[in-house]
């Protein structure tokens, strides 16, 4: 019973290494206001990626406002002279998302949100071979295999 401890170790070992790279996922934030006229988001219309959130806030205001989309992904609330308000476009969030200030809609106070998909780019490997990927955890399974048969074939010859 000794061996079960290697053998524990052997297989976390496998288990937790891997050639997967990973890369940091730069999440933005962008925000959107009201503008002068008090009757217009600003921007009207924004552009982000997956993974990125909107943060609608105004302070002070003169009207009330608050942004809901038409496709009810998100909403902000109640018509407020302050809002600060987040929503974090998901993966799968794709496309374009109309919004509206419900008390000011009719003066075309409307705006989109436009979510590009998420990509991950992988990096080219410098080594330049061929696209083959080295396979440490299947090295890893066959030292854990290769002990574990050699400790199995010590006990029987004891």
């Amino acid at each position: 019973m000794r061996l079960l401890p290697v053998i524990a170790i052997l297989v976390l070992a496998v288990l937790t290494t891997g050639t997967i790279e990973e890369q940091a996922i730069t999440q933005e934030e962008v925000v959107v206001t009201v503008d002068s006229t008090n009757l217009r988001f600003s921007p009207e219309s924004v552009t982000i990626t997956e993974g990125d959130s909107v943060r609608f806030f105004w302070s002070g205001e003169l009207l009330a406002h608050n942004a809901v989309s038409y496709d009810g992904l998100f909403d902000s609330g109640d018509a407020s002279r302050n809002v600060d308000y987040s929503f974090t476009f998901e993966v799968g969030t794709n496309g374009t998302h109309e919004y509206l200030c419900e008390p000011h809609e009719e003066f075309g106070m409307t705006g989109a949100i436009v979510v590009q998909p998420l990509t991950i780019e992988e990096e080219e490997d410098p080594e330049g071979d061929d696209g083959a990927e080295p396979m440490p955890a299947a090295g890893l399974l066959g030292t854990a295999i290769m002990a574990l048969g050699a400790a199995m074939h010590s006990k029987k010859r004891d």
